[in-house]
């Protein structure tokens, strides 16, 4: 069984694994919270934001964030990229 404190580690690794990725998309970001870290997520242009989640799945873990978007885990690249078009579009 997997105690908190590895699920708080796991997600942290997610998590800062897709913020090194999100300035390739022109993107900026902070980490918040402690025990159960989210993702702030803003384009500076466009000054649209949202919180990335990543929570574990049934076959590892996925970031989920507003407007319904999701992505694997495994692929914080391509999770960006996402994210990146979600951010760029008009409100």
């Amino acid at each position: 069984m997997t105690g908190t404190g590895d699920y708080s580690r796991q997600r942290l690794a997610h998590l800062e694994a897709l913020a090194a990725r999100l300035p390739e998309h022109g993107l900026a970001a902070r980490l918040v919270g402690t025990d159960d870290p989210v993702l702030s997520v803003w384009h500076p242009g466009t000054g649209r934001q949202t919180l990335v989640f990543a929570t574990p799945a049934r076959d590892g873990w996925m970031f989920l964030w507003a407007r319904g978007g999701q992505e694997r885990a495994d692929d914080p690249g391509r999770a960006a990229e996402l994210i990146g078009r979600t951010l760029s579009r008009p409100a």
